[in-house]
């Protein structure tokens, strides 16, 4: 069996960091980590071929070459999905999907021959035992979750490796919180399923192996889910590999709570970690009671945030706008929480209810729902009706984007961060990607781009106020790069 896995191509959106791969000569962020791990669930003698439509084309000798398609996708891949499922069956390809776009959206791919949903390491295979027996069912579920003890090594030997900026691994799969606009636990659960250390260690080792030394993101939605774990067995096993291996750093997702652990803290930054996402959402505690963000409520968030940067992890944030709570006083606060935090890298979205959370049904009970989600967090757009009016709303988010991605805003808030942050115990390897980053920096950014002043200023004061992070301000200063282009773009 010749099997095409391919994976659609992602918009030009804030993660998808369009605008800042070409400074590193990389043609994507992340590779396909679920194709990946599919590829390693089938059954070895069959043949497989990978088709990243991020970094090339889908060709008409892969359509012909091949006798099944898999498609893995997201809901902001969607445009894509349904270009390429067409392609597919235009060729005469059978098609099998599966994926969180999927997951949601199955009924409207109506030429898809079966759909593999929930986890895979539960669905695919009986699918794959109809198949031999030549009586594949269309639509494969189930209401169970996995034992991530039996997840495979990805197939990293599909990869080339060296169109991407990063590479990811996932530890766990779901999360204790109940976040109402958050289809996580609908889709995972709320326990958190964990891998064993030596699975990780394995994954790790097989990448250095491939002769990856780059940056490696655990996808995981909340890598703190069982702090206990993390505390007496991976975190000791990742400092140990660290000991042995050079030149790969760590980056993850985690709650606010991360920033009462001072010890957890300590061991992430000794294990490799140097930055994490963290979702903010807001700094009203109405509105976080009202989406049932517990973890965030009642704390003092601009000091948890530079707590955890002065233990040596950049804060990366998420935050919304379009709370039934928020009144128009919520575009300032937000403007003014990023910029004392210093979270340089924040994602400013208006509120969406996915299918399959409790916003989702609450809104399509209280008759608000206006559209589908269109998975993009930072487009400007709401599926839902908001209790603000829309002209206010999107006004003031235009107000948000276009004040915090400025050159001043910016670049003050890159050195805000500067200030606090604690050069990391692990660092990178020097690599070419990084020299040419610096390079195309100074060109586009520094000698022609409308920031220049600012980029010039930022350079000199962190090469005498802060030398060793002089890496991090040039990768922050292209990251503001892309934020711009996405900001121009998206919002009118």
């Amino acid at each position: 069996m010749k099997v095409l896995l391919i994976y659609p191509e992602f918009p030009d959106t804030f993660w998808s960091f369009k605008h800042a791969l070409p400074f590193v000569g990389k043609k994507s962020a992340l590779p396909p980590l679920g194709l990946l791990t599919v590829a390693a669930l089938l059954p070895p003698e069959w043949t497989l071929r990978l088709v990243d439509t991020n970094v090339r084309h889908l060709t008409a000798d892969d359509l012909a070459w091949a006798d099944y398609a898999l498609i893995s996708a997201m809901i902001v891949q969607r445009k894509s999905a349904h270009q390429i499922v067409s392609q597919c069956k235009a060729a005469g390809l059978p098609v099998v999907a599966g994926g969180p776009l999927f997951q949601s959206e199955h009924a409207q791919f109506e030429t898809v021959d079966h759909f593999i949903l929930n986890e895979a390491e539960l669905t695919l295979p009986p699918f794959l035992a109809d198949l031999e027996r030549g009586c594949p069912q269309r639509v494969y579920s189930t209401s169970d979750f996995a034992d991530l003890h039996h997840s495979p090594v990805p197939r990293w030997d599909l990869l080339d490796l060296k169109r991407y900026a990063t590479m990811g691994i996932q530890f766990s799969r779901g999360c204790p919180f109940n976040c109402d606009f958050c289809n996580v636990t609908a889709m995972l659960g709320h326990q958190v399923r964990m891998k064993a250390s030596a699975q990780i260690i394995a994954e790790l080792d097989a990448l250095y192996a491939r002769g990856w030394r780059g940056d490696i993101f655990f996808v995981d939605d909340n890598f703190i889910g069982n702090k206990h774990f993390l505390k007496t067995d991976l975190l000791p096993a990742l400092i140990e590999w660290q000991k042995k291996r050079t030149g790969n750093m760590f980056f993850t997702e985690a709650s606010i709570n991360l920033a009462d652990d001072e010890n957890l803290m300590d061991q992430m930054v000794h294990a490799g970690f140097s930055k994490v996402f963290i979702g903010i959402e807001t700094p009203d505690d109405e509105s976080l009671a009202e989406c049932r963000k517990i973890q965030n409520g009642h704390r003092d968030l601009v000091a948890d945030v530079k707590r955890i940067q002065r233990a040596g992890l950049e804060v990366q944030g998420g935050f919304i706008v379009g709370f039934d709570h928020d009144s128009p006083s919520i575009f300032q606060r937000q403007i003014d929480f990023i910029q004392k935090s210093g979270i340089v890298t924040a994602m400013v979205g208006l509120l969406q209810a996915p299918a399959g959370t409790r916003l989702y049904d609450r809104m399509k009970k209280e008759g608000r729902l206006c559209a589908e989600s269109s998975g993009d967090n930072v487009d400007g757009t709401t599926n839902i009706i908001p209790a603000m009016r829309m002209e206010t709303l999107k006004a003031g988010y235009r107000r948000i984007l276009d004040h915090i991605y400025a050159p001043a805003p910016y670049y003050q808030r890159v050195r805000t961060f500067l200030r606090e942050y604690k050069a990391p115990r692990v660092r990178g390897r020097l690599q070419f990607s990084h020299i040419l980053a610096l390079m195309r920096s100074v060109i586009r950014l520094g000698l022609v781009g409308r920031e220049r002043l600012h980029y010039w200023k930022l350079l000199l004061w962190t090469q005498f106020c802060r030398p060793r992070l002089l890496p991090n301000a040039v990768i922050l200063a292209i990251y503001g790069y892309h934020f711009r282009k996405v900001c121009e773009k998206h919002v009118e």
